[in-house]
Order: C-alpha cells, then structure tokens, then sequence
C-alpha cells in the first residue's frame, strides 16, 4: 500500500509578519516530519510561495496544479497566524478530500506596536467559510506542536485520511456467491457503486478451481514454496502433501486473481465450495493474503469486505485485520466475547506461546493479548452504517479454529445494537483503538456513525 500524500498548505495574514509565519511553519513541520514517516509522505509548497506560504491571490492557481499535480490524498491547512480564508477556500474547494485544520497556539497577545498572530480567531473565520462552501474538516485543538493532543490528533488524521483514499476506487473480487442458507450476507453491488464508487468484479469459482487443480499437480517452485512456509510456521502432521499442495496452488491463484483484476480485497464463498470441489476450504489462504494486507471475507460478505477495508486503513496498512465471527459470551465475563471462525485469522496476530496447527486445512490458534477494535459496516434500504467498540484480548476456554476473547466495556450495549441495527454477525477486528478516526472517517464518507448504544434495550 503507498504512502498516504498529505498536501501542507500554511497559510498567513497578508499583512502580518512574513518571518514569523514562516518560523512558525517550520516548527510545525519540525515536529510532523518525525510522525508516523512510512506512512506518510509530506507535499509542501516551498518551491511555489514565498517562504513556502501561500497568502496572495496569485498563489492560489499554482497551489492547486501542484496539488493535483502530486495527487494528494488529503490537505493539512496550516494556520501560522490569523490566516487568509479566501485564499484557503479557494484551493479547497477544488478538492473534495479530507481536511484538517489547524494553528498552533499563539504565546503572546498584540502588544504596543506589534501585532500578535490572532492563530485561533482566523481558524474561526476559517471554521465559518469552509463550512458555508460545503467543505468538510476535522479539527484539532487550538494547541501546540510539542502535545500529546496535537500528536494523537494529528496520527487520527492520518488514519481518517487513509480510510476515506482507500474506498476510493476500491475493487472488491466476489469469488462465487453467498451460502444459500446465509440471507444475512445479502448485498447490493448497486448501492455499492453508487454510494462509495466501489466496484464489484465477479469472479468464477470454476476459473479459480480449475487453474488451482491444474498447478497443484504441476511441481510448480511456486507452490512448493507456499507448502514449505506452511510448514515452517505450524504444525501440519495431519495434513496430507495433496491437501498441503492444494492449499498453496489456491493460494497463488487467488493471489494472481487479485492482482490481475486490480483488486485490494475480496469476498470468497468458502465452506460451501471449496472443500466438494478441491478437498479443502479456503480459510488457511484467507488467513495467508490477510497478512500480505489482502482480506478476503468469508461467506462472499462484500460488505465484510468494505469492513476489512476500513479496518486495515485504520491501522495505517500497518498490520494485519482478522475477520471473525460474534460468537458465543464468555462464560464467565458479562462483557467479554467470542471472536471466531473456522481459521481464517492471520498468523501474524498469532499467541506467541500458542502452538499453531493445521487440521483439515483448518487452522487452530489463539490470538494475541492487546487492544482490539472491531466494526462492522452495513447497509440496509440503501443506507450505510458503521458501528465499533474498543476492548481488549482476555482469557477465556480454549477452542478450535482461530479465535480470541474479547472484553469491551458494556458488552449488553453491542449486543443490543447487532440486535437492532442493520448488522449481522461478521466483525473485522484490527488490534489497537481506532474509534476516533473510524468515527472521523464517517463524516467524510457516505456512512451514518452508529455507536453502540441508543437501540431498544433487553426486556
């Protein structure tokens, strides 16, 4: 995944201090070029404005050709000082991409003779503009660089930005159809299309069968190589080399499948068709391409899929996401969780003391201890909503297939709004706490953020 393009705009009052303005972008920049750097890259405007701030008429056109130029994801207004809202809007409003606005905390006030920056009452007047041209922004607080509110605010950006880049132009491959007994996975490529531009390619499974059966026998270097990394990384006794093959035959043709169609996720039917047609499912190679930031969605749940999506983009595409099931409630925590599925979560999230093993193509581990958030993205008349809770990894019964316990804070809330809400049982779990951005994203995107909470309660 390429580095999210964060195009840097300060800007200044046209009549106060050029020095000063420009001292206080650099300290901005000193402190947001150490911040999260493989994950972003920093577009400025130093070869286009004096002093690299943009204050006058004419540096408006050039702002917005090297803006596009670069192909920026997302816009950072910078406010060294009281700012030029007309300026900002008009490059603004050329763009339809997430905005963060922000100034950093002024130290002094005007004093006799010199005028002080003014830094938060322009981001109010800007604030008032951006708002009346229909130009969305997130906001940090009127703080300064060296905060701990500035530095979360600032990677919550990045995150939100993410999100709302990588559902555009998303290709989701939908390899074969939903199980027919699973009406809850029912979705709309149509609403997709139209609400988010998101694509559905649909792939046949017979396709995928057939060139997957055809290289298993060929002593392909390719597969023997995705057999031998199995090997390495669990304990496979109980699998057979034909099964070993197949598996790693599926996974370099769901691979190129992807790669040839453009696709950065997928949905898969998966118990229903894989194990008649090739002797094993597709949970170990779900769980291999999760890793290589690929999710593929078991029981074809596109909007699964989308979820996955969300959820890496949280992260950054810093780290694996699994997809589970809401299972069964801990049998003795009220507030703590089954997250489940036959196998499919990736190897990478793996308990380290947790001894991996593969039965029947099916995969067996614990996840690790950690922060967790889980989401769920789904549609229902033609509306989306987003719904998340944050929790933790807890202990609890062991269990066959991949699976973790997790423990958020009022679990009988999340249960009411799986319940009541237009959601169903498949969660995309991504570890660390990523609501505030999650929550962020969804007013960029065409999404209604639904916390848990505010359904009908239990009886």
């Amino acid at each position: 995944m390429r580095k999210l393009r964060l195009g840097v705009l300060p800007i200044k009052r046209s009549y106060l201090s050029l020095d000063v303005a420009a001292a206080e972008k650099e300290r901005v920049f000193e402190a947001i070029r150490t911040m999260k750097q493989d994950a972003v890259t920093l577009i400025d405007i130093e070869d286009i404005c004096n002093r690299g701030i943009a204050y006058r008429p004419e540096d408006i056109k050039p702002v917005v050709e090297k803006f596009k130029q670069e192909k920026v994801d997302a816009v950072f207004l910078l406010h060294c000082d009281f700012g030029e809202e007309q300026i900002a809007v008009k490059i603004l409003r050329e763009f339809r991409l997430p905005v963060l606005l922000w100034g950093p905390r002024d130290q002094y006030p005007s004093r006799p003779g010199m005028f002080g920056r003014d830094t938060q009452c322009g981001i109010f007047a800007d604030a008032k503009v951006l708002s009346r041209n229909h130009i969305t922004f997130s906001y940090i607080y009127n703080v300064d660089t060296d905060t701990e509110e500035f530095r979360k605010g600032y990677v919550n950006f990045l995150r939100t930005a993410t999100i709302v880049r990588d559902l555009k132009d998303l290709r989701i491959a939908q390899i074969g159809q939903r199980p027919t007994q699973f009406m809850s996975v029912i979705a709309s490529e149509a609403a997709l299309v139209e609400k988010f531009g998101i694509e559905v390619v649909p792939v046949s499974p017979y396709s995928i069968i057939r060139d997957t059966l055809k290289l298993a026998d060929s002593h392909d270097p390719a597969v023997e190589s995705e057999v031998q990394k199995l090997k390495d990384k669990m304990d496979c006794q109980a699998m057979t080399t034909e099964q070993l093959q197949r598996i790693a035959a599926l996974k370099v043709t769901v691979l190129a499948t992807l790669e040839k169609n453009d696709c950065r996720a997928g949905a898969i039917e998966c118990w229903t068709l894989f194990p008649d047609a090739i002797g094993v499912p597709p949970c170990m190679i779900i769980s291999e391409l999760a890793d290589m930031g690929l999710p593929l969605a078991c029981e074809c749940d596109l909007n699964g899929a989308l979820t996955s999506v969300i959820a890496q983009a949280a992260a950054l595409n810093e780290q694996a996401i699994f997809f589970a099931d809401l299972t069964i409630r801990h049998p003795e925590n009220d507030n703590a969780e089954l997250l489940w599925h036959c196998g499919p979560f990736p190897y990478s999230l793996k308990k380290e003391e947790c001894q991996a093993r593969m039965v029947d193509a099916y995969a067996t581990w614990e996840l690790k201890e950690g922060d967790i958030t889980i989401l769920r993205c789904d549609e229902i008349e033609g509306s989306y909503y987003l719904t998340a809770a944050e929790g933790k990894a807890v202990e609890g019964p062991e269990t066959t297939g991949s699976y973790v316990w997790f423990e958020t804070g009022d679990w009988k809330k999340m249960e009411e709004t799986f319940v009541y809400g237009p959601y169903i049982h498949h969660v995309a779990g991504v570890y660390g706490k990523y609501i505030t951005a999650i929550q962020e994203a969804a007013r960029y995107l065409p999404v209604k953020w639904d916390p848990p909470g505010g359904y009908p309660e239990s009886l």
